[in-house]
């Protein structure tokens, strides 16, 4: 599908956005480097509620990838379709609201309680200038039907949608396409395990 370069993805925003976008798989790193290495006060409810907060964002993520299949993994430009059924009937972006919950999870696992609100500031920019560049695509790419879902719907959290949209949800998919990040939670849990130990030896 070929289209112009709309007014808003020329944006410097979009432009940074662009880069944080193809670089985002690097992006959670300072979260898990400032949590794995800072002393913290973990405790049960540490635990209880920061996997309550990983276990709904990824609920969240699954939903949105359940909806749109392989398009939730695309590094470039090319979208073959737009989403706007299931979760991204609720919000715009679910999979970086699921991402957020289960980032700031695993920050108040670690028990280092100042770093939860810096977390939630740097997630906020980074996400905000990604979401720009992936908005400014969208318009391009759709247009009119772009910007008419954008008007309807929220940009993060979401509410209910006033109309339901039918579309169809591949949930088997979904749970394998989400194999390597379900690794990564458990590999994290570890980490924490062990990071608990060492400090109370």
């Amino acid at each position: 599908m070929t289209a112009t370069v709309s007014e808003s993805e020329k944006t410097t925003a979009a432009r940074v956005g662009q880069v944080l976008f193809k670089n985002r798989g690097w992006l959670p790193v300072p979260f898990l480097a400032v949590s794995l290495l800072v002393p913290g006060v973990q405790s049960l409810r540490t635990w209880v509620v920061g996997l309550l907060l990983v276990l709904v964002g990824e609920s969240v993520r699954t939903a949105g990838v359940a909806a749109a299949g392989t398009v939730t993994r695309r590094r470039s430009r090319d979208v073959q379709r737009l989403v706007t059924y299931g979760a991204f009937a609720w919000c715009r972006n679910p999979l970086y609201v699921g991402n957020f919950l289960a980032w700031i999870g695993f920050t108040v696992v670690s028990g280092v309680f100042w770093f939860v609100p810096v977390a939630m500031v740097i997630f906020a920019i980074e996400y905000t200038l990604i979401v720009r560049y992936e908005e400014g695509v969208l318009e391009s790419i759709f247009g009119a039907e772009y910007l008419a879902y954008k008007a309807r719907t929220p940009r993060w959290f979401g509410r209910p949608p006033k109309h339901s949209t039918p579309g169809q949800h591949d949930w088997a998919e979904a749970v394998w396409s989400e194999r390597s990040t379900f690794l990564q939670y458990i590999v994290l849990i570890g980490a924490f395990i062990a990071k608990a130990k060492y400090m109370y030896q």
